[in-house]
């Protein structure tokens, strides 16, 4: 489905809200026929969509309304399919789970002009949708782009979140060299004429993935149009000390390095992208002091699909842990 993209401001949206819906929209919007998802294996949780302006943003919303609250954001170029093996863990648990998909990945709307992704337009649609679903008390979970834009959605929100685990992700300034595995993929995404989602993420798997999963992983995406946003994504990481995104990153920084509820990181141990990326969060976070950090063996780049149960369970046991380690950052 294709339809017109110029937004258009309706009533008075506050805040958030009212800053994403004014950023311009110059070419078509593309919405991925459901029928796409008809056979996607393990995941039989119903979308629910939120507007924000003209687009629509999906998510998946389990477990009890009252349980603790557990927000899973995904990467790059996987959607909330990504985090299957982790929901029915925490449902089972008594927690509410809300996996949403970003802008250009799984049932959420995609752009099909390039120059209408941009690193900031995605942290202000999902403070948004943030703001729209009035989520509050949440425990962040973030991985790969999940971390790149929630821990900028965490750091602009505070008060919305009660603690935060990073795995496999962080928030570059441009001031670090970047891993060559990063170079390879961020030159690969810009220039192959070949872009198979799928075998990505399976790429990005220690264990694999079937072929019934790996088409789960390009169902959101018919045709080269609705990748747009999957291809650039690894261009807006920060990169170089001149970086558009620079100082907000650093701002979000300087946020964490006063955030005294709790943080805790779960990277893996075959992911030659972040290696060793937590240690600066475990030293310069004062909430991370203390935690039972724990690194995630036998797991690649997307820990999810390899060591999915164990990493929702570390998670659990955190949340339970620290549930009344709630203070207010400084």
């Amino acid at each position: 489905m294709v339809y017109s993209g110029s937004l258009q401001l309706r009533g008075l949206y506050p805040n958030f809200m009212e800053q994403a819906i004014s950023l311009p929209i110059h070419g078509d919007v593309l919405r991925t026929p459901e029928a796409r998802f008809a056979n996607v294996p393990d995941f039989p949780y119903q979308p629910r969509y939120t507007e924000v302006g003209i687009l629509r943003i999906a998510h998946i919303d389990e477990g009890p309304r009252d349980g603790p609250l557990v927000l899973l954001m995904h990467g790059e170029p996987a959607w909330s399919f990504l985090y299957r093996k982790m929901i029915p863990v925490f449902v089972a648990a008594g927690m509410r789970v809300v996996a949403p998909d970003l802008v250009g990945f799984g049932r959420s709307d995609k752009l099909e002009d390039a120059a209408d992704y941009s690193y900031f337009n995605h942290v202000q649609w999902m403070k948004a949708w943030v703001q729209a679903n009035d989520l509050q008390h949440m425990t962040f979970f973030g991985q790969d782009w999940g971390s790149l834009v929630g821990l900028r959605v965490v750091a602009e929100m505070p008060d919305r979140f009660d603690r935060v685990v990073l795995a496999n992700g962080g928030l570059p300034t441009g001031m670090d060299a970047l891993p060559k595995a990063f170079k390879i993929w961020r030159a690969f995404a810009r220039y192959s004429p070949w872009f198979p989602i799928g075998r990505i993420v399976k790429t990005g798997c220690h264990k694999g993935l079937t072929p019934a999963e790996e088409a789960a992983y390009d169902a959101p995406f018919p045709s080269r149009k609705y990748k747009v946003g999957a291809r650039v994504f690894p261009g807006f990481v920060p990169s170089t000390p001149d970086d558009p995104e620079r100082d907000r990153n650093l701002a979000a920084w300087e946020v964490f390095k006063q955030w005294e509820k709790p943080f805790l990181t779960l990277f893996s141990t075959r992911d030659p992208v972040t290696k060793h990326g937590e240690f600066v969060w475990q030293k310069r976070v004062p909430g991370a002091q203390g935690q039972d950090h724990f690194k995630i063996r036998g797991a690649g780049h997307f820990l999810q699909e390899d060591k999915g149960e164990e990493v929702a369970q570390h998670i659990i046991r955190f949340m339970r842990a620290t549930q009344s380690a709630t203070p207010q950052v400084g």
